[in-house]
């Protein structure tokens, strides 16, 4: 059978699992989310699902699909029912949870439903706009909110705004909390002078633009979850919008406002979400402990044989040079008043669990997508840091450093997604290791600065990269790791 409404009826027998009641469907719409991506639906709305089902938030979702690309049969045929299976490890111990998710009330394509979507600004309830439409999707774009429907999503949520003012007339009570998941640093900052752009360039009356200054909260937002997405997994039933998730999640926002914590009541039945005025310390601890430890370690895992995050862990040598590459370097380098060295420990303890996951299949080669500059974004600020504060060169950071030198050289096997791959191919073919990383390391257009001036670090990713070359990478890396477990 497919998953439904009239399946609940059955699947509550079975104690489990996290069913909801026959009193959750009449639960008023309350937030608007443009999005149908399983990062939505494995994060805000499985916070949501949570606090309806405790009693707290008592509201659903209504979901905006921007494009005609794909179709919303599944959400239909399954009365916006899906399943969110947990997996993973959480302080060493495994955790699998099954939840059927009814956060969905009903899902809208902007382009043939516009009016429904106009509908639900008229609607008394509505307190949240929620908003993940990649990276992209925050943009300036002229064009009138007044089309059917406007083409960019700000123009879309501006004339969601307007048509909701013009029909509370400018009730003060009627504003919206607006937090964007978008993966780009200040999203809510960044939307919201996208807003006001798109009303000066739509001559919208003073009136509105006062209301959506002072009556509506765009709050910037950090999300950390892994969701694979679609998973085999059996439930005795059809399911196809099934989802798995990672145990850890966090969804930090950024507030100072008690309106928008009473808003945010959902934040109170799961530790994952994060309401403080200042996010920073979580989007760093994330940039430098998990993604920076990520980029660090994928051309050196790769090149070692191992194939994805979790057979890594499972090989003594890589699992303690991520450990050591967290505990020796990353914290002492990022660690200061604004980040708690024992908050970052804790950090580093969950992100070794989920890259111990034995249900997420992660390759290092996807993670090896544009290496060059995740580098100097992810790891060259904690890299510098570290110099400055100790005086010494990190050296797990540079064999990090050496083994994307050697990654960039190419090989059987394998593919390089990279701006820089050409430029790197042709200065393998003119020189010698050595003149290579001087040659590299003085790339200022790659760089921003000549990593030459970094005192010994250029000679110690020299040596490193000619071990790598001379004794094999897993060789070199197991006596790399003996010294690490020996300090």
């Amino acid at each position: 059978m497919k998953l439904s409404k009239e399946l609940l009826k059955r699947l509550r027998e079975k104690d489990e699992w996290q069913i909801p009641g026959e009193e959750y469907f009449a639960l008023p719409e309350k937030v608007l989310q443009f999005g149908t991506g399983v990062l939505l639906r494995g994060l805000p709305c499985f916070f949501i699902d949570k606090a309806n089902k405790q009693g707290v938030f008592n509201g659903r979702v209504v979901v905006v699909k921007s494009t005609d690309k794909g179709s919303t049969k599944a959400f239909d045929e399954q009365d916006n029912l899906y399943t969110q299976c947990i997996r993973g490890i959480d302080g060493g111990k495994p955790v699998s949870e099954n939840i059927i998710n009814a956060s969905i009330s009903r899902v809208l394509t902007a382009t043939s439903q516009w009016e429904e979507v106009l509908a639900c600004a008229e609607n008394p309830h509505m307190q949240v706009v929620i908003s993940n439409t990649t990276e992209v999707g925050i943009v300036y774009t002229e064009e009138s909110i007044h089309a059917k429907p406007p083409v960019s999503f700000p123009g879309k949520l501006l004339a969601f705004l307007y048509h909701r003012y013009l029909h509370f007339k400018g009730d003060v009570t009627k504003g919206m909390v607006i937090v964007p998941a978008e993966l780009i640093p200040d999203n809510g900052s960044r939307l919201r002078e996208i807003l006001l752009q798109l009303s000066s360039f739509n001559r919208l009356e003073e009136g509105f633009i006062d209301w959506l200054t002072h009556h509506n909260y765009c709050c910037n937002s950090l999300v950390d979850c892994i969701v694979p997405g679609a998973a085999d997994l059996d439930t005795g039933y059809e399911d196809g919008l099934l989802i798995m998730t990672e145990v850890y999640r966090l969804w930090a926002i950024e507030t100072s406002s008690e309106q928008v914590r009473k808003v945010l009541s959902f934040s109170e039945t799961d530790a994952g979400v994060v309401l403080s005025p200042d996010i920073n310390v979580f989007r760093e601890l994330k940039l430098r402990l998990l993604n920076g430890t990520h980029t660090l370690s994928c051309g050196l895992a790769f090149l070692a044989g191992h194939e994805t995050v979790k057979a890594a862990m499972n090989n003594e040598a890589m699992a303690a040079y991520m450990e050591g590459l967290m505990m020796h370097e990353i914290i002492p380098a990022i660690t200061d008043i604004h980040i708690r060295n024992d908050a970052a420990i804790r950090f580093a303890g969950a992100v070794l669990d989920r890259f111990r996951n034995p249900a997420i299949e992660h390759r290092w080669l996807s993670i090896c997508a544009q290496y060059t500059a995740k580098l100097k974004m992810r790891v060259l600020p904690a890299l510098l840091q570290y110099q400055r504060r100790t005086g010494q060169v990190p050296a797990l950071m540079a064999l990090g450093f050496a083994a994307h030198a050697l990654f960039m050289r190419g090989g059987d096997g394998y593919t390089i997604t990279d701006e820089h791959a050409g430029w790197y191919a042709e200065q393998w073919k003119l020189h010698s290791p050595e003149v290579l990383i001087k040659t590299a390391f003085g790339n200022q257009a790659i760089w921003g600065l000549d990593l030459n001036t970094i005192p010994g670090f250029a000679q110690l990713v020299t040596t490193m990269l000619k071990a790598l070359m001379e004794q094999g990478v897993a060789a070199y890396l197991e006596k790399v790791a003996a010294e690490i477990t020996v300090s």
